[in-house]
């Protein structure tokens, strides 16, 4: 273990650790059950993940163990919020590590477009006309990097966006569905019912 480790020990495991006196260093532990009975207990974590913790979760840290030793009126409330942040923020730096290490240069390029471009005219060809690649050889690619396919990834940001700008009741359906790249009124309500289980119009203010 380094400054800057996470061991993450789930329920029902036992780990021992041992310090060497020569190599002193603060440690903070927290035992926690965040998730209704039920649910999977593990997160994603390893035993030890290697370099996660950053100068803003040592912040949320440090402010914890404030709050919880000082015990004044809605320390619960406080120190339970700040221990989310501490969780969102290492499970944020996890993620972005992992898609550091896995995710496809190319496969990231097509991704910042269709983010700056969604509501316009994009299918696989001219993703691959980007990228210098073959649609069918991109399509595959795209997969393994995300899961899902291209054209699911597109409909999904478009209809997120969409329920966003549905949600703040500035615009009708029919508007909503031309900022986000959807011609087809009819089609733009089956794509959004099929990703969100209801239709948009139960969105509306």
């Amino acid at each position: 273990m380094e400054a800057g480790d996470v061991i993450y020990i789930p329920l029902g495991c036992e780990r021992e650790a041992h310090t060497i006196k020569e190599f002193p260093m603060h440690s903070y532990a927290f035992n926690f059950n965040w998730l209704p009975a039920g649910s999977p207990d593990a997160l994603p974590l390893e035993v030890v993940t290697k370099n996660i913790i950053t100068s803003d979760i040592l912040n949320y840290i440090k402010q914890f163990n404030h709050v919880w030793m000082r015990r004044e009126p809605g320390y619960i409330m406080q120190s339970g919020a700040l221990f989310m942040l501490i969780m969102h923020q290492v499970m944020t730096n996890f993620y972005r590590k992992e898609a550091a290490i896995s995710s496809d240069k190319r496969v990231n390029q097509v991704l910042e477009y269709v983010m700056d471009h969604y509501s316009e005219e994009l299918d696989l060809s001219k993703m691959a006309g980007i990228v210098n690649l073959h649609p069918v050889y991109l399509g595959k690619l795209f997969k393994i990097n995300t899961g899902i396919s291209f054209k699911e990834y597109l409909n999904q940001l478009r209809i997120n966006q969409a329920e966003m700008l549905l949600s703040t009741g500035g615009f009708s359906v029919t508007e909503v569905a031309e900022r986000c790249g959807f011609h087809d009124i009819s089609y733009f309500s089956n794509v959004f019912k099929s990703i969100k289980g209801y239709p948009p119009s139960s969105v509306c203010k």
